[in-house]
């Protein structure tokens, strides 16, 4: 059995405060209430109950394969990459509760979660050499975030009257 990596609780705190930081940015900018009540969903959506669980499991996995991506000791050059690709996943995931709940443009939302889906795969690409176990703990997410999009499309074609 190896010895833990000096600093781990370090990374462990910056994981969880990261997810935890997109988390509730997330959720302030996702208010629930008559615009989007008002919207027609498809038949397929799950009940509104079940996206703070399932935000809470993703967030989770992806701290998760953060702290074990950096257990793994990437090169700092290829760390950096990384780190970025985490930013950048946690400012699109926010960017899109902003473009749908916030601003009401499911459609502006539609084109942006492409990118969202992209740094997904791309994080899961970059850590896999370094950690396959990482990898796989963000294809849940990559999954959501498809379901997302088809979701999201599927409330513009509903709503093609709006914006």
């Amino acid at each position: 059995m190896s010895r833990p990596r000096p600093g781990r609780g370090r990374a462990i705190a910056a994981a969880a405060g990261a997810a935890i930081a997109v988390a509730v940015l997330g959720g302030l900018a996702s208010p629930i209430g008559p615009w989007y009540y008002a919207l027609k969903k498809p038949f397929f959506q799950p009940p509104d109950w079940t996206f703070g669980p399932a935000w809470t499991v993703i967030f989770t996995l992806t701290a998760i394969a953060g702290v074990r991506t950096w257990e793994a000791r990437p090169p700092l050059r290829r760390w950096a990459v990384i780190l970025a690709l985490f930013t950048a996943n946690g400012l699109l995931n926010i960017l899109w509760s902003l473009l749908f709940f916030t601003l009401h443009r499911p459609d502006w939302a539609l084109g942006e979660v492409g990118g969202l889906w992209l740094s997904v795969l791309g994080l899961i690409v970059v850590i896999w050499p370094y950690s396959p176990r990482a990898g796989w703990l963000l294809v849940p997410y990559l999954i959501w975030v498809a379901f997302a999009a088809i979701l999201n499309l599927a409330v513009v074609q509903l709503n093609v009257s709006m914006g």
